[in-house]
């Protein structure tokens, strides 16, 4: 790299860096992975998918402490390595009984157990099938947000949904740069026929409704998780082509790109080692831009039912499980979600523009 292209990312980088709204932007999506590739040791529920049910708890107010009685699993768990529980995390050892209080009775452990506010049903257990001491059988959890009406904990699955909105912006956005720079290098640089079919097609699929060609290729492929990476990847190409293209067209007749063609090098390195190196800066911004969509578009897609399956976390359809508590006493369930989708947006958007000021992208 030349002396003059580092002094340019020096000095890009100096103008990002003394953008307060950027700099917050980074902060929050720094966070925000490290939340998502550490979730499941950062989670109160570690279990996989944060899927702990307790229905007796259900709907727990944020803040809300409760007593459990840990009943030992016939068939213990098998103990996965440090990588497999940051990826999957570990299946609990133990069933969780939500109780009331216990007493000590000598040889009987007296548990009151917790069916419903102010309703318990009381139950003895021998002694000797507890562990020592006696208060190693019960734990106390406190839900800082709560719990979803199945009584997992809400923010342990908030906390997870983080690698959702991170995977399907990450991937949507490698195959949209895939398809929107080629297609639009290829516009761009060779024109006539090739730029007129692909323009084409780009005024196609920019007719088309976001959501709709979403829910159509979703439809096509299937529901899942995967699935939804590549439905939002293929429908967010066209930005960046029409970017690449507009960028590609203002350049082609620069003095380089003559150079360039004089010493007979090829149109395929013509456009990856002298012109897309050149047009890199508003391919970044378009780039923030459209992560902060996708993470928009798979919420809503989770919302309405084709997006991410449960068990598996996801923001959105925490949103779609929860949104009837927002009349009632407990708006957290549904709002926390919705709070974590609109800072992650704002990361992107501020990061974004910070971005475009920095690297002095013209309208």
């Amino acid at each position: 790299m030349s002396s003059y292209a580092e002094s340019i990312q020096l000095a890009a980088w100096r103008r990002l860096k003394k953008n307060r709204g950027a700099v917050l932007g980074m902060v929050i999506i720094i966070l925000t992975l490290l939340t998502a590739v550490f979730g499941y040791f950062l989670a109160p529920d570690g279990s996989p998918d944060a899927n702990r049910m307790i229905v007796e708890i259900g709907g727990l107010k944020p803040g809300k402490q409760q007593m459990f009685y840990k009943v030992k699993k016939e068939r213990p768990p098998v103990r996965r390595s440090f990588i497999q529980r940051l990826i999957y995390g570990q299946e609990d050892g133990f069933s969780y009984m939500p109780v009331k209080r216990y007493l000590d009775r000598g040889n009987v452990i007296v548990i009151e157990k917790y069916i419903d506010e102010d309703v318990y049903d009381t139950l003895s257990v021998p002694r000797s099938v507890l562990a020592a001491p006696l208060g190693s059988n019960f734990t106390t959890t406190t839900y800082l947000l709560g719990t979803d009406k199945y009584g997992r904990d809400i923010l342990s699955r908030l906390l997870l949904g983080s690698r959702v909105s991170l995977s399907v912006g990450a991937i949507a956005i490698i195959i949209s740069l895939t398809i929107g720079v080629i297609l639009g290098a290829a516009a761009g640089y060779f024109r006539g026929r090739t730029d007129n079919v692909i323009m084409w097609l780009i005024n196609v699929i920019w007719s088309i409704p976001t959501l709709l060609l979403v829910f159509a290729i979703t439809f096509l492929l299937g529901k899942g998780f995967w699935q939804v990476f590549v439905a939002v990847g293929l429908t967010m190409w066209v930005s960046v082509a029409r970017i690449v293209r507009g960028q590609i067209l203002s350049v082609r007749k620069r003095e380089y790109v003559e150079a360039a063609r004089a010493l007979g090098f090829s149109d395929l390195r013509i456009i990856t080692r002298h012109i897309l190196p050149n047009i890199a800066g508003p391919i970044i911004v378009i780039a923030a831009s459209n992560f902060a969509s996708a993470i928009v578009i798979e919420a809503g897609l989770s919302f309405l039912g084709v997006g991410v399956q449960p068990p598996q976390p996801s923001w959105g359809m925490m949103i779609k499980e929860n949104y009837n508590f927002i009349i009632t006493n407990n708006p957290m369930l549904a709002l926390a979600p919705g709070f974590a989708i609109m800072l992650l947006v704002l990361a992107f958007n501020l990061l974004g523009n910070g971005l475009r000021d920095a690297l002095d992208v013209k309208g």
